[in-house]
C-alpha cells in the first residue's frame, strides 16, 4: 500500500468527510494505491490502558503490545505516505487522533529504539502530510498563533524525523463553507501530484 490515510471525523455530514472524498477521488484518478484507517468507524481505542502505561512510562518493552497497535504498524510499514484528515477542535487534532498517536507511536517503536532490536523500529516514509480543516480563517490562525502552535505539535513533535518530507495544510474558513470550497478543491487536486511524486 503506497499512502496509508488517518482519517478522523465522527460525521459523514461534516465538512472534513468531504475534503476525505475529494482526496479519494484525486488519489484514484491518479491510480495511487491507497487505504483509509477511519478511526471513528474502526472504533480505534484512544484511551491507553494500565498495562499500556506502564510499557510506555517505564520503558518496559518486554510488555507486549496490544492487537490493534500492531495493525497500525503493520499499515505504516507497508506505505510510503502517511497522510493526516482531521478537524481543528480547541486548536489541535480530535482526541481520538491524538490517542492514536499516543498508542501508536509506542516506545520501541516511534520512540525510544533499541539497537537490540532493529527490525521492530519504525521506519522513515517518504512523505508525512497533514490536512485539517478549521473554522476560522488561516489569517486569523495566524495571527492569533494558533496556526504555529499547531505546526509546531504535528510537524516537529508526532512527525519529527520519522518522515523525509512532511507538509501540513490548514483549510481554515470553513464556518464559510461555500466561500472557500472552490479554495480548498483546488488545494486539494493538487496534492495527488505531490503524493505521486513520492509514489512512484
Amino acid at each position: 500500500m503506497k499512502v496509508q490515510i488517518i482519517y478522523c471525523h465522527p460525521s459523514e455530514k461534516s465538512y472534513t468527510f468531504d475534503i476525505l472524498e475529494q482526496l479519494k477521488s484525486s488519489l484514484e484518478k491518479e491510480k495511487i494505491a491507497f487505504e483509509v484507517s477511519d478511526l471513528y468507524a474502526m472504533n480505534f481505542q484512544s484511551d491507553m490502558t494500565e498495562a499500556e502505561y506502564e510499557r510506555e512510562g517505564f520503558a518496559k518493552t518486554e510488555i507486549s503490545i496490544p492487537e490493534d497497535v500492531k495493525t497500525e504498524h503493520q499499515k505504516i510499514e507497508k506505505a510510503e505516505v502517511l497522510l493526516f484528515v482531521y478537524p481543528v477542535w480547541w486548536s489541535d487534532c480530535p482526541a481520538k487522533l491524538k490517542g492514536w498517536f499516543d498508542r501508536v507511536y509506542s516506545v520501541g517503536y516511534a520512540y525510544g529504539k533499541s539497537k537490540t532490536k532493529p527490525a521492530e523500529w519504525m521506519k522513515t516514509l517518504k512523505y508525512g502530510l497533514v490536512i485539517c480543516t478549521a473554522g476560522h480563517p488561516n489569517e486569523f490562525l495566524e495571527e492569533i498563533g494558533i496556526a504555529e502552535s499547531m505546526r509546531k505539535v504535528m510537524m516537529d513533535d508526532r512527525l519529527g524525523e520519522r518522515f523525509q518530507n512532511k507538509e501540513m495544510i490548514i483549510l481554515g474558513g470553513t464556518l464559510d463553507k461555500e466561500k472557500v470550497r472552490p479554495q480548498h478543491a483546488e488545494i486539494i487536486h493538487t496534492i495527488a501530484g505531490k503524493i505521486k511524486h513520492f509514489t512512484d
